[in-house]
């Protein structure tokens, strides 16, 4: 599908959910982390016209990463008039926090926590501003093999890119002309203080995953496979007790 055709189907989609909706939202919120999935989705939603808010949500960030999300959210402040930028520093609440928990200091459990109190953020900004919390994540982490928080960047109203393979959201990212160090920067969660991104944590690049995620024949499948395999429970609906 031609990029811009792409562009204009998902802006267009936006449109329509927010106006088919029972109670209609005035608002969408977007978080920015300095990554192109979200450079992409908060562009497009200042494209349809409607009320946008986009946060920068620094939990002890990298600085380059932090300078990235600032930049971009600088760049859409100052080309679209229905957005506006808000800078929410999460430092303090995630160290009270994590004090708070005392022996239950897990790295990997507060890296999930730090995107769980960035959709609490998210949530209470839309809350403020009859808004709904737009998505981020694309098709290849959300439905391939679930590299996202459950409750965290997986808590969202609507996903409009959740049927675009990273590279198409690169391929947008060119046509919408997002700064060139965003759309070269190695993709990451941003959830580490050590640095790591996709890859490191994946074990394989966005695209190798996306060409295992069509081709069972592929060198990757099996590796693929277990990865998606060991993050479905995120992917299905919670599991209930029923009773006859």
């Amino acid at each position: 599908m031609d990029v811009e055709k792409r562009v204009s189907i998902i802006k267009d989609w936006i449109v329509d959910y927010v106006n088919s909706m029972p109670k209609k939202a005035s608002t969408l919120v977007v978080g920015v982390s300095g990554g192109i999935d979200s450079a992409v989705v908060s562009t497009i939603s200042s494209m349809t016209g409607i009320k946008t808010i986009v946060l920068s949500m620094p939990i002890r960030q990298i600085k380059s990463q932090d300078d990235l999300s600032k930049l971009h959210c600088n760049w859409l402040e100052n080309k679209f008039k229905n957005t506006s930028y808000l800078n929410i520093n999460l430092d303090d609440v995630f160290t009270n926090f994590q004090n708070a928990l005392g022996p239950n200091d897990n790295e990997h459990a507060f890296a999930n926590s730090r995107a769980r109190l960035r959709m609490t953020t998210l949530y209470q900004v839309a809350g403020s501003n009859n808004g709904i919390v737009v998505g981020t994540g694309n098709k290849v982490e959300d439905f391939g093999v679930g590299f996202y928080t459950k409750y965290g960047d997986g808590g969202v109203d609507i996903s409009p890119i959740a049927d675009c393979t990273k590279t198409q959201v690169w391929d947008m990212g060119k046509f919408l002309k997002i700064d060139q160090k965003i759309i070269d920067a190695p993709p990451t969660d941003g959830l580490w203080t050590d640095g790591r991104n996709d890859e490191d944590q994946l074990g394989m690049s966005y695209q190798d995953l996306e060409e295992a995620m069509i081709n069972p024949d592929s060198k990757n499948f099996e590796k693929y496979k277990k990865i998606r395999e060991n993050n479905l429970h995120k992917m299905k609906e919670i599991p209930v007790c029923k009773f006859n």
